[in-house]
Parts: C-alpha cells; structure tokens; sequence
C-alpha cells in the first residue's frame, strides 16, 4: 500500500522532471546554435553598452532572457549568455530582472575599446559645471538618454551661479536635451537649449522614413510616462513637435555650438548665431559628431550626401552608397525598392561584418533580385558630376553612371572639442562607465 502510495506521487513528479530536463536542453541547444551562427557571421561584437553575466552568479533563472525585447540573450547549459551581441541595444533590462545581481552593463570589449568621456554618477565631467547626458555619454537608448537628461538638471539645479545670465545652455535637442529642457523648465531655471539641425530629434533626426525609433516606454519631466511602443520615427518626431508647441520650451534651432570658454562666474558659450553667459553648460549631443567623409576629389558637390532621409527622392536616380553598416545597408536596399532606380553599394571590406542578420538577408535576396549590386573591397577614387569612379577588388577602375552618393560611414567622436575644454576621455575595454556604477 505504502509502495502504491509512494509511486501515485512519485511517478508524475519524474515526468514533470523529465520534461522540464528536456525543454532546458532544447533551450540550451537553441543558445548554442544562435551562438554558432553569429561566431561564423562574424557578429561577435556589440555596437555600445551590453551585459556581462557572472557565470558564478547566474542561476539560469531565465529572467533576464524575459525581459530582453531584442531576444539577445540565451540559457546555454544553465548560464544566461549574450548569444546576440549585434542585436543588443543596451536598454538594462536584462539587468534589472536577474535576480541575483549576476548581470553588469559594460562598454567595449576585450579587442575593441570604446572611448567615453568621464562622467561622474551626477553626470558632470572632470571639469565642474559641464555635463553630459545621452548619446555622447554612450547612452544612445531613448528611455535612458531621457532619464539622464532630466537626472543631469537636477544636479545642475544645485549649481545655480546668480552671476550668470543663463543657469544652463543646454547643447543637442536630442531625447537627453528634450527632456533636460522639460526639467529645466519644471524646476524653472533660466535655460537656453540650442540645436544644429533645424528640427528636434537627434540622431532619430536622421533616420530614414517609418523607421522603428521607439520600443520602450519613457518617463518625461512635465508630461510624464509616455508608452510608445515600435513606433516610426516620424509618429515620435510628431508627439516631440507637439511637446515643444504645448510647453513653449526654449529651444533655437539652426544655431551650431562653436566654443565653451571658462570664465569667473561660469562658461562663455559662442555659436554660430550668438555669444551667452551660462553658469552651467548640458553635453546633449551625439556621438556621431561630424560625418566621416571620403576624402576624395569631387566630395564637395551637393549630390554626396551623409544621411538618408527620403529614399522617394531617389526615384530614377543612378545611386551610390558608401559604407558596410546597418544603415549602409539599410539605405541601399529601400532606395532600391524604388522605380527605375539603380543602386550601387561598396564597401572597402570583404565582408558585412557587423550587420544585423535581417539586413544581411535582406540585402542578399535584393542582390539576386538584381534589385542593386554589392561590391565588396572597392574603393571610391572620385565623384564627378554624372558619374563615380570606384577601384575593384582587383584593383580595375570603372567608371559608373551616378546621380546622387550617401556615404553611411559613421562620424567622428568629437574628442579634439571634449579635450580642448580639459573633459577626459577614457578607453573602455569592458568596463563598466562610472556613471552606471
């Protein structure tokens, strides 16, 4: 009887056993498999901040697989990996859910490092009274560059300097600077916030038509929580245009930031319109910088451009796009989706190495749709005016029909800028930043 007794509970309990031993096996040999796959793509490297895991620490609970929007990570063997790393955009989440603090977000890797300005858990440099929030701080996550937006003024609230005519110039209209304008304005400081480009949005400025801008909800002084969910660039460039209307922020566009000079109350801050007095200066813009350009003869005519707004625009045009990165890629295969258009993409590498796998494939069925033509270890030699010269892989020069070139090669970190007024820049090589701890 006892026997009997023993099996009616002990029985199910092994089935229950054996399947969820199962169902972990199939999980870790879908992790190895992702991992595999992008080992031999070459997609080993995350863009920015990602996660480390303890593998002492993790429990395997899983959780933070959860809570990855981006399905980068994966349980191999009962250790959560980053079996993903192109695909993760640092948004914390994974952090946030693991339950035995096994995860640190970091910068840079072991091979590739990761330049980033100094920046204290207040958000201020090495030099006092200059800030920085967002992109440049290596926080290009729409939530997270707001957070840090609005964290940055409030330390700024706490330097106030009555010999200034401004509390704080807010330099970059991006998520960082939009949302420290909010708090500005909440804590009602005399700000000034001044942008280069002639409308608000940042690096999402520049993105191309109906893009995904947006995955996560955001937490915005005055506004509040504001849920936005994969939305197109031009939904969320709207609901900014709204906020900007509604609460009368003080925001000049078209005004490039030239200089910060030191002085006895606080900093001078020359731009290309104007000369203010401020006692505190926000860093808001984005790593980009200035484009990366060709450095090559015929560079300086209007058809080069370095991003990619409307690819409509390009409607029986003979295209050039320059570059091997998402937004390379990304470019050449909508500007091919268009009539009577003719799209050239070179690359001077052999291979897309850090690309998303959905570009990848994209591309590829593109190509052998003859939709556009890759040519891959090539070179631009010079742009003339109806056409392009480009070198080969064997090192043959052709010369080919062209209306328009978008070179998609990134921009250079303002770091000449961050050195000259004494902000340190420091290397990461899987560190974790200072202001994340």
């Amino acid at each position: 009887m006892k026997i009997n007794t023993l099996l009616l509970y002990f029985v199910p309990l092994l089935i229950i056993l054996l399947l969820y031993i199962s169902r972990q096996k199939q999980k870790s040999r879908r992790g190895h498999e992702r991992l595999q796959e992008a080992k031999e793509a070459g997609l080993t490297e995350p863009a920015s901040i990602h996660p480390i895991i303890d593998p002492v620490r993790c429990c395997g609970s899983g959780a933070c697989v959860k809570a990855c929007p981006e399905k980068a990570l994966s349980i191999i063997k009962g250790k959560a990996v980053l079996t993903d790393p192109t695909h993760c955009i640092g948004h914390g989440a994974c952090m946030s859910a693991c339950p035995v603090e096994a995860i640190t977000l970091v910068f840079g890797t072991e091979k590739r490092g990761m330049d980033i300005p100094y920046v204290s858990p207040t958000f201020e440099t090495n030099v006092p009274n200059i800030f920085i929030a967002g992109e440049l701080g290596g926080m290009g996550l729409i939530r997270k560059a707001a957070e840090q937006g609005k964290q940055a003024m409030d330390s700024i609230l706490k330097k106030k300097n009555e010999g200034s005519d401004l509390d704080v110039i807010i330099i970059g209209a991006g998520p960082a600077g939009l949302s420290a304008s909010l708090a500005a304005k909440d804590q009602q400081l005399k700000y000034l916030t001044i942008e280069q480009e002639d409308s608000l949005g940042g690096a999402i400025y520049k993105y191309p038509r109906n893009k995904v801008a947006m995955t996560q909800p955001v937490q915005l002084p005055i506004i509040g929580r504001v849920e936005m969910y994969d939305i197109s660039k031009e939904e969320l460039l709207g609901f900014w245009l709204r906020v900007l209307r509604e609460q009368k922020l003080n925001i000049n566009f078209n005004e490039r930031m030239e200089s910060i000079t030191k002085t006895t109350n606080g900093y001078t801050v020359k731009t290309s319109k104007a000369t203010y007095h401020t006692a505190n200066v926000l860093l808001a813009i984005g790593r980009q910088g200035t484009p990366r350009k060709l450095d090559v003869p015929g560079e300086d005519q209007a058809k080069v451009i370095y991003r990619l707004i409307d690819p409509e625009q390009f409607k029986n045009h003979h295209v050039l796009v320059v570059g091997g990165g998402d937004s390379a890629l990304e470019a050449a295969i909508t500007i091919s989706e268009q009539p009577g258009t003719t799209v050239t993409l070179s690359y001077r590498s052999e291979a897309f190495g850090r690309v998303k796998p959905k570009n990848r494939d994209r591309l590829q069925q593109a190509e052998s749709q003859k939709k556009l033509r890759v040519e891959l270890k090539s070179n631009v030699k010079e742009i003339l005016t109806d056409t392009v010269k480009i070198e080969l892989t064997d090192k043959e020069l052709v010369e080919i029909k062209n209306d328009a070139v978008i070179v998609c090669a990134g921009g250079i970190l303002p770091t000449p800028f961050l050195k000259e007024i004494g902000v340190m820049v420091e290397t990461h090589y899987g560190t974790a930043p200072s202001a994340l701890g």
